[in-house]
């Protein structure tokens, strides 16, 4: 029987968050695409600076044997 109780009353508590969290969600990814883009060119740009600063020992290293 308590645990009937305890089902109904997490019921009650939690259908209006369940209904807040589908209504707030797409605005919270709407305001995150810009971010996820930015973190995207970043780490973009520092593969770029690793890969540069990896050539030089590449380069000296020579072709490797198989």
């Amino acid at each position: 029987m308590i645990k009937l109780l305890l089902w109904l009353i997490l019921f009650v508590f939690a259908w209006p968050l369940a209904l807040l969290a589908l209504l707030v969600f797409p605005f919270v990814w709407l305001i995150s695409l810009p971010l996820r883009l930015i973190g995207i060119s970043l780490g973009a740009v520092f593969d770029l600076i690793d890969a540069v600063l990896r050539l030089p020992g590449r380069v000296l290293r020579g072709p490797r044997a198989v």
